[in-house]
């Protein structure tokens, strides 16, 4: 269901939220540029399935002309759409907007996060400037390189296509040297958005082998 969450500086936007309510583990679920659409939600209900409490923040209503709980489509409008509202949203901005869907998993005892594109970059980000979290997977986060220096608080894992044209092999690189002791998974036949079912960018034996991985990190987070 859709509900509406409230960040500390008076911001307020929607959210995605499933899974059982008496869960002991709740995950946040960070989206790409498209937002909260089909293939996130789709995300959350397969991590309710396995028995975690879910939440996935609509970051782009932080955007002056953010609409709320935004959805977009993979076309070109809709690429061009959040690669714009992308930029106006400062990572601080949205750290706030995790920290506060978060804080809406109030009946678990251990909250994880994990993302898919901008949301594994954001990932990463939450890993090393909050302490909110247990653990972080990040899937394919573009920019992570920029940042590759800063020092996680928690567990994370990173998953990479060894085909992704967005985000080279040499940025992998640069994280693998400057984080020695994260796994950090490549995928070499998968491009980005591997894990995205339903495109063409879909790699499903990739995608599979990463989220078995993910589970079992997740399950020695919460161990």
């Amino acid at each position: 269901m859709d509900i509406t969450l409230t960040a500390s500086d008076g911001h307020p936007f929607t959210a995605y939220l499933c899974g059982p309510e008496d869960a002991r583990t709740g995950i946040v679920v960070l989206p790409e540029i498209f937002g909260i659409n089909a293939h996130i939600r789709q995300m959350a209900d397969r991590f309710a399935a396995q028995g975690y409490r879910v939440i996935c923040p609509s970051l782009f209503d932080r955007a002056d002309d953010g609409e709320p709980g935004l959805q977009l489509g993979y076309d070109p409008m809709g690429r061009d759409q959040g690669l714009a509202l992308r930029k106006a949203i400062s990572d601080e901005g949205a750290l706030l907007d995790i920290e506060a869907a978060a804080a809406a998993l109030n009946g678990q005892t251990t909250r994880l996060v994990t993302g898919y594109c901008w949301g594994g970059y954001l990932s990463w980000r939450a890993a090393c400037l909050s302490d909110t979290f247990a653990a972080a997977s990040c899937w394919y986060g573009g920019g992570i390189a920029r940042h590759c220096h800063d020092t996680p608080r928690i567990p994370v894992q990173m998953h990479f296509g060894g085909q992704d044209s967005s985000i080279p092999m040499a940025d992998i690189q640069i994280i693998q040297a400057a984080q020695p002791g994260l796994p950090i998974h490549v995928y070499p036949e998968a491009g980005h958005a591997f894990g995205r079912e339903g495109t063409a960018v879909h790699h499903p034996a990739s995608a599979a082998l990463a989220w078995e991985r993910t589970l079992a990190f997740f399950a020695d987070a919460h161990a």
